[in-house]
């Protein structure tokens, strides 16, 4: 059997990315954060993994080696919410800082994650500048609902591949199992894509199983399928239940700011299954 493919984990947030790329079998090695309250929630699920809170001091002289480097870079300059800055911005500008990780540890492939926006306010600058430092990029828009999720939360997801660890016969495969298209132009028009969500079915027309407990790397951290359902799917309850809390929720505001800013597990499984099967795991 094959080892595992490793990751590393840039801006990690509350952990979407490393919780959906463990589902689908890799295993992380760092996290990057600097928010206090999700290093609390990095520590408490990965207790054995090393974290660093400076995107821009890392990697350090011993930072280990990984096949790929995830990352949802800030988006605050990007979002049509803000003030339109882009990547020149000091927030979202920081992706080039992830690059600049990604040419010091040269990881087969990188992925990176960030709103609907970046389709028009700087995806030229993100594939040219992964071209320059020897990566091939491909990307598409993947909202939530396309895994079964209630809300939409459309997203944009870079996959780039180093070339000169794929060889150019997986590099060029294109089919219709294959999600990630190069070229799909601006917007995110997700209808005709054939393992994309079904609005009238609210899950993948061709979904993988969950993984089951027994791969999982931290069991306690196993999303289970909602009651009488399976698949990618049925992970999502349309009415989840919420009791009355009689005094608030403790860090209310910390938690939504860690949910809004977090990939959604499911899709980064999705895109995890991709990633490995496409470097041959």
């Amino acid at each position: 059997m094959s080892k595992p493919l490793t990751f590393g984990s840039l801006f990690a947030g509350i952990g979407g990315f490393d919780l959906g790329f463990e589902r689908a079998g890799m295993v992380c090695k760092w996290q990057v954060e600097i928010d206090d309250y999700a290093n609390r929630v990095l520590r408490k699920h990965w207790p054995d993994v090393r974290r660093w809170s400076d995107v821009r001091t890392w990697p350090q002289p011993d930072t280990e080696r990984v096949d790929i480097i995830c990352g949802g870079f800030p988006c605050q300059d990007i979002s049509y919410a803000g003030r339109g800055a882009g990547l020149e911005g000091e927030r979202s500008g920081l992706f080039f800082e992830a690059v600049r990780v990604v040419r010091e540890l040269r990881p087969k492939a990188v992925v990176l994650e960030n709103v609907a926006a970046l389709l028009t306010r700087g995806l030229d600058t993100v594939l040219g500048t992964l071209a320059e430092i020897g990566y091939d990029a491909e990307w598409h828009c993947i909202p939530a609902a396309a895994v079964g999720a209630p809300h939409i939360r459309d997203r944009v997801f870079v996959l780039g591949w180093n070339t000169n660890s794929i060889n150019d016969h997986s590099l060029k495969k294109r089919d219709q199992k294959n999600t990630i298209t190069r070229g799909i132009g601006s917007g995110c028009d997700t209808a005709n894509s054939p393992v994309l969500a079904d609005a009238t079915r609210g899950g993948l027309q061709r979904s993988h199983k969950p993984a089951s407990s027994a791969t999982s790397t931290r069991k306690n951290r196993q999303l289970q399928p909602a009651r009488g359902s399976s698949g990618i799917g049925g992970w999502w309850a349309t009415e989840p239940d919420v009791g009355r809390v009689a005094d608030g929720v403790p860090r209310r505001v910390d938690r939504l700011r860690g949910l809004g800013n977090a990939v959604v597990p499911q899709v980064a499984e999705y895109v995890g299954r991709m990633v490995a099967e496409r470097l041959g795991q």
